[in-house]
């Protein structure tokens, strides 16, 4: 049956401290309670909890083996649930509160239906106001994938969630568009001096190499895992962001890439994610600007909402511009080659 799901709206958590707590005691009673972040709105659940935890994959069908994200409220709460040591400290000292996610080994507060059967837990301290008070009310880490049906774009605003949760979990809390657009970077720590990066985000892989001395990128980032390949973090195994439409990225010289879309307008229903610099220079109606074509930061926030957007006008295909790899542009990468299913088609110059 359908749950009776409150939407509440927060923007002031310590004005509206009754709400919050309302919202606290749902978690507490083993309920599920959407909140925002910095980076996109999280499906929340008590993360000690086996219950809740199944809940959660349930609300958004997403497989038992992609591991969710516990949230806590401040850096050295992880030490109640994971083992912590000096490199998390040196990243948590750098990067928390805020869109960092860092892989521990599990205490057994945490249960395995909470990790996707892994020995490790991921532990994230966000910044955003709401989602801070919410679990210093609840007194409890949130379990909280991103609240949107698996495999679909996340959500950047609540009216993301009411399409795709209404119904599905105990409440909404609506705190406004979120700040990142993308989800927080996720670290594995290998030993004192190395890391693994398994999913880029607003922490790039510059500013990990000025905390740690060796950031390795897993090939999973930019590459398919393996089908008997085992997720270490929420993303990497499965088509993941993706509209219902067929999204193909295009790489090439920009000249050749704006005449191929112009040719593909004139020829089929298609809608394109293009630079605000061509927006002139495309005459189609299904015209989504993401930014500027050096500006990624914009690209980041803008990119999940304007994928639901181009669902709704129901395109036959998508087309977007394939990311570079350097800075925030890796992780527009990794969200987009998933959402592509890998799809990406080279233009050759004329």
């Amino acid at each position: 049956m359908p749950l009776d799901t409150k939407l509440m709206c927060i923007h002031d958590p310590v004005a509206q401290k009754e709400e919050i707590e309302c919202a606290a005691d749902i978690i507490r009673h083993g309920g599920l309670v959407v909140f925002p972040t910095e980076t996109v709105y999280g499906l929340g659940g008590d993360a000690t909890s086996a219950a809740s935890s199944r809940n959660i994959y349930e609300a958004k069908g997403r497989p038992s083996d992609n591991p969710l994200i516990i949230h806590i409220a401040n850096p050295d709460d992880a030490e109640r649930y994971a083992v912590t040591c000096p490199c998390y400290g040196r990243l948590a000292k750098a990067f928390m509160p805020g869109p960092l996610t860092v892989i521990l080994p599990r205490r057994d507060i945490i249960p395995t239906e909470t990790t996707g059967g892994l020995d490790t837990v991921a532990v994230r301290c966000p910044s955003h106001p709401v989602a801070h008070a919410l679990i210093e009310a609840a007194g409890v880490a949130i379990a909280a994938p991103s609240a949107n049906r698996s495999g679909k774009p996340s959500p950047t605003c609540a009216a993301h969630v009411v399409d795709d949760m209404m119904g599905r979990v105990d409440a909404i809390i609506d705190g406004g568009e979120c700040d990142i657009g993308l989800e927080s970077t996720i670290v594995k720590i290998e030993d004192e001096d190395t890391v693994t990066l398994l999913r880029p985000g607003a922490i790039t892989y510059d500013a990990l190499c000025m905390v740690v001395a060796d950031v390795k990128v897993a090939a999973a980032v930019s590459e398919r895992l393996g089908e008997n390949e085992r997720p270490l973090s929420p993303g990497m195994k499965y088509r993941h962001y993706a509209p219902d439409a067929p999204l193909v990225l295009l790489e090439g010289e920009e000249y050749d890439v704006l005449a191929y879309l112009q040719q593909q307008q004139s020829t089929r229903r298609c809608a394109v994610l293009c630079y605000d610099e061509e927006v002139d220079f495309l005459p189609g109606a299904l015209l989504y600007p993401v930014g500027g074509k050096d500006d990624l930061a914009s690209q980041a926030h803008s990119l999940f909402r304007l994928l639901r957007e181009a669902d709704r006008d129901q395109p036959d295909i998508i087309y977007a511009h394939l990311p570079p790899k350097e800075g925030l542009g890796l992780a527009l990468y990794n969200r987009m080659i998933r959402a592509a299913a890998h799809t990406v088609q080279h233009i050759p110059s004329r």
